[in-house]
């Protein structure tokens, strides 16, 4: 199986200035197995990237939002995903499809509360967490 796995983030969240601490989002794609063994890679090309770059340094969370499980890629036509539709400002919350499709209706309301973000209005435990 084909997984896709979509992530928040918030880095240096113990700096004082606000511009010197960082979110956003990343995807990793891998091919795996299982759900357990894609987010077993998953998690080990996180560690790898925060040993070997400066993507994730400091204080740091990962948050897992969603994972999209495909047999296979698709040949005959391009299949959206990961759409997003952002109100306003950027404080605004953003609604969110990963897979928009006749058989999929798999919407999240993503909103920022304290760096530490709400999934369908339940707080989200860190995929990942590091230290400072």
């Amino acid at each position: 199986m084909i997984y896709i796995g979509k992530f928040l983030y918030t880095v240096r969240q113990e700096k004082k200035k606000e511009a010197d601490r960082r979110h956003g989002e990343f995807q990793l794609l891998v091919e795996a197995p299982s759900r357990e063994a894609a987010l077993e890679k998953f998690g080990a090309s996180i560690r790898e990237a925060r040993e070997q770059t400066d993507f994730f340094e400091g204080e740091c969370r990962v948050y897992l939002v969603h994972l999209l499980e495909m047999r296979d890629l698709p040949r005959q036509r391009a299949r959206m995903f990961d759409f997003q539709s952002i109100a306003g400002d950027p404080a605004m919350p953003l609604i969110h499809c990963h897979a928009p499709s006749e058989e999929s209706d798999g919407c999240r309301i993503l909103d920022w509360n304290r760096n530490r973000p709400d999934i369908d209005g339940r707080t989200t435990a860190p995929f990942l967490a590091f230290e400072a």
